[in-house]
């Protein structure tokens, strides 16, 4: 038998495929990224609660003239109805400008990862009444 044929044939009885210590390292790291996310759904959840409470304060004030004191007694309201936690409403800056009023907040929103490790999110939204 020739050589080449004798290692093709020794060629096909080896295994294939992904061994146990590949297995366990790519678990690993598609763990770590799993947890990285479930942290980090409460912050995001909270932004989206931040988001409607400005869209819905918006819309509410939809006219001429809105009273900037009006709109931020609304989104307060709105604060405690929702119970949105990590930034405050009066961090909201009620901007009057050419185009109108608009709704403005930037924040950041940490939460611990493991040990001294935690995961930092930034925040900015901003939301025109029309």
């Amino acid at each position: 038998m020739e050589p080449s044929m004798r290692q093709n044939r020794s060629n096909r009885h080896r295994q294939k495929g992904m061994t146990f210590i590949g297995l366990l390292c790519i678990l690993a790291l598609v763990g770590v990224i799993g947890f990285a996310g479930l942290r980090l759904v409460p912050v995001y959840l909270n932004y989206m609660k931040v988001a409607r409470s400005m869209d819905v304060t918006a819309a509410e004030f939809k006219s001429d003239n809105p009273d900037p004191g009006g709109i931020r007694r609304s989104l307060e309201r709105h604060w405690q109805i929702e119970d949105i936690s990590g930034v405050d409403a009066k961090d909201v800056e009620i901007v009057k400008g050419d185009n109108g009023i608009a709704l403005h907040v930037v924040y950041d929103d940490a939460v611990p990862y493991m040990s001294n490790v935690s995961l930092s999110v930034h925040f900015d939204k901003t939301v025109k009444v029309q």
